[in-house]
């Protein structure tokens, strides 16, 4: 089954072109967030994310454990991932090997029977960061894209809304 890697700036339309390629997929979708609501702007921005996709959506939160959440939720209907940076980011915080941990999901995307569809970020569009924490991240980000898009059936670039196939 597929794997479709949907990535672009913030803002840029990503999540909702994703849910549109998940419900395309027959059978009930499963939304797998790597968010926690951690302060208000969050849980505001997780209502407004749920009331868009409605409840028609099985619901996980899975800030680190997303490889063992795939493999859990595969043989129904299609998975979405939203988004692999920010599960980058709580891997970093929680003082994870963050290689290991994407070769490891690069490995499980290859063998699943359900689509997967991955929203990411592109964050290396922009000027070189001013720090060495954020080009580390930035660093990682890019590593991390590229290492998913190579094991990617498809790859759509998001810019205002409207899709680039890359892939």
């Amino acid at each position: 089954m597929p794997v479709i890697l949907i990535t672009g700036g913030a803002r840029s339309g990503k999540s909702r072109h994703a849910e549109v390629r998940a419900r395309a997929v027959p059978g009930r979708p499963v939304y797998i967030a790597t968010a926690g609501a951690l302060d208000e702007e969050m849980t505001e921005r997780i209502a407004k994310h749920r009331a868009r996709r409605g409840s028609g959506w099985i619901e996980r939160e899975e800030p680190l454990r997303l490889t063992q959440a795939l493999i859990e939720t595969d043989g129904g209907g299609a998975r979405l991932v939203d988004c692999l940076t920010l599960w980058l980011s709580n891997l970093l915080h929680a003082g994870n090997d963050w290689p290991q941990a994407i070769a490891k999901l690069a490995d499980t995307l290859k063998s699943q029977r359900s689509p997967v569809v991955l929203v990411t970020n592109e964050v290396g569009l922009g000027i070189v960061p001013d720090n060495a924490l954020a080009r580390a991240y930035r660093d990682a980000a890019g590593l991390m894209n590229q290492t998913i898009a190579g094991v990617a059936d498809e790859v759509e670039f998001i810019v205002a809304g409207l899709p680039m196939k890359l892939k």
